[in-house]
């Protein structure tokens, strides 16, 4: 018996039968293939030559941070590097198990995966899997993903909690229960409090639900939402503002800073380059193009957002006010943004199905969009293998470490110039077995500090004094920065310097150079 029999004409039904919840539906081959085969080669591409044999400056400072105790971790924190407090706590866990090079940059792997497979996801949830899978693999060969792919900071992390939040707002936006706007904010909390600055993808949201003229009902869960992170938040912005002099080497972003984002984001090869921002130039403009009677094969839109409306202020917002603030307070850098880069291969990936949708066969199609994206990682191969070498980062570490262990022998002296050089024996503590630290006051751990607090000038001549006739100091140094102008200014560092001048000679012919670093020989006259 139906329900017309059950009930008089004209009655009212009630609200829950006439609208019954509807079925979740299975998801298809395509789809789950459209998800998993990026996170597969995302990982793999990972994996390749992740163990490059040193460490950078920024990674030894993860390294050293997240190996101290917690209470140990929460003193520095009061002192610097608060923004990356939640990494460093994650990692801490992580260096537990394997403290090593490889642990060390394994989450950032995971994590980049796990974006390539929530990019193919958002694909097939605004799009159609096809389009989700060209999305996903095309993140996965972008040679800027591949670099902080393979590095032991929070970058990774934070773009896969921006992906996974972008990927909750849309479930949210279509079917808004309130456990699923709670999950948004919590991600998206998470997410700013693993970098601040994933604060800002909460604006590219906001002109997302703007564009697909959601109800005043989904603004007000999402205001809700995004509120509550906002408000978690706060305490972290007023420590980290206190440490803004730790960045204060960021200089105001100009036309060079901008053009080497979008080479960053969308190539930087330019075969590739022209290609992916014109497949997204039809992918923005066709809608409108199709308003006006000339629309080519659309792709499919399913929810209450589309693609073109998710995708387009992820890669956009962020950046351009970023950018913005930057010309008052200098903070544009290119990896603080790596969170918004998934808007572009899925910007890319729906223009080419609207261009390859002409074709008739759609395994045809598939494949030849995912040919285009192996051609594109083909012709930028040679900038992957250039990231897995130990020169693509900013300096090594381990060569000036492995110099210091060669060279020098237990009951020698060593003196760090400037203080800082001093993180090449706190990531590589072996090569420095059994030497004195001439400045070392107190420890890292113990000062609250990255690398320790250092005796004065005159306590250093009085040990340099102290040392009888012939002993060896071994100077491990920044060739990028002493002798410059900014070592100049350094009072500290030129009267280290001086010091040791006054007390010693250099044995030139006994230095050691490698990249960014130098090991001398200064013997007690």
């Amino acid at each position: 018996m139906g329900l017309t029999e059950l009930e008089p004409p004209g009655a009212a039904v009630p609200e829950a039968a006439a609208q019954p919840p509807p079925v979740r539906a299975r998801p298809t081959r395509g789809a789950v293939l459209a998800v998993a085969v990026p996170a597969a080669v995302m990982l793999v591409l990972g994996l390749w030559g992740l163990d490059r044999g040193t460490m950078w400056r920024d990674e030894s400072a993860t390294f050293q941070v997240a190996r101290r105790s917690l209470p140990e971790m929460w003193h520095v924190l009061g002192t610097i590097d608060a923004v990356h407090g939640l990494y460093y706590l994650l990692m801490h866990a992580v260096l537990a198990v394997r403290p090593d090079e490889t642990a060390l940059r394994l989450p950032s792997v995971a994590a980049s995966a796990a974006t390539a497979a929530l990019v193919g996801a958002l694909g097939c949830r605004l799009a159609r899997p096809r389009v989700g899978l060209w999305a996903g693999l095309l993140y996965a060969a972008t040679p800027f993903v591949g670099h902080y792919a393979q590095e032991g900071r929070s970058y990774a992390l934070v773009a896969a909690g921006a992906a996974l939040g972008t990927w909750l707002l849309v479930r949210a936006a279509g079917h808004g229960s309130y456990g699923r706007w709670a999950g948004y904010g919590a991600v998206m909390a998470g997410t700013a409090l693993l970098h601040e600055f994933a604060v800002l993808l909460l604006a590219a949201h906001a002109v997302t639900l703007l564009l697909s003229r959601t109800p005043w009902r989904t603004w007000r869960r999402w205001g809700c939402a995004a509120g509550a992170a906002c408000l978690l938040l706060i305490p972290l912005v007023v420590v980290s503002r206190g440490q803004s002099a730790q960045v204060s080497w960021i200089r105001t972003p100009g036309l060079p800073e901008a053009e080497a984002l979008v080479k960053a984001f969308a190539g930087p090869e330019q075969p590739v380059l022209g290609a992916v921002l014109a497949l997204a130039a039809v992918a923005v403009l066709a809608p409108v193009l199709g308003r006006r009677g000339a629309a080519p094969s659309p792709s499919p839109r399913r929810g209450a957002l589309g693609l073109t409306a998710v995708a387009l202020p992820w890669a956009l917002v962020p950046p351009v006010l970023l950018y913005a603030a930057a010309q008052f307070q200098p903070l544009f850098l290119d990896r603080y943004l790596l969170f918004c880069l998934a808007g572009v291969p899925l910007l890319a990936a729906a223009g080419a199905d609207r261009i390859l949708g002409l074709v008739p066969w759609r395994r045809t199609v598939t494949a030849l969009g995912a040919a285009a994206v192996l051609a594109a990682f083909a012709v930028q191969l040679p900038l992957h293998e250039r990231e897995r070498l130990p020169t693509s980062r900013g300096d090594e570490l381990a060569p000036v470490a492995s110099a210091a262990g060669r060279l020098a022998r237990p009951g020698d002296a060593v003196l760090f110039l400037p203080q800082y050089e001093r993180r090449v024996a706190l990531a590589y503590p072996r090569g420095f077995t059994g030497l004195h630290d001439l400045t070392l006051k107190r420890s890292p751990a113990a000062s609250g500090t990255l690398f320790g607090e250092e005796v004065t000038t005159a306590a250093l001549r009085d040990r340099l004094a102290r040392l009888p006739s012939g002993s060896r100091v071994w100077v491990v140094g920044d060739t990028h920065t002493v002798g410059t102008r900014w070592f100049r200014a350094q009072r500290a560092e030129s009267a280290k310097a001086a010091a040791l001048e006054a007390f010693c000679r250099e044995e030139r012919d006994a230095a050691v150079f490698v990249r960014g670093g130098s090991v001398s020989l200064y013997v007690r006259r």
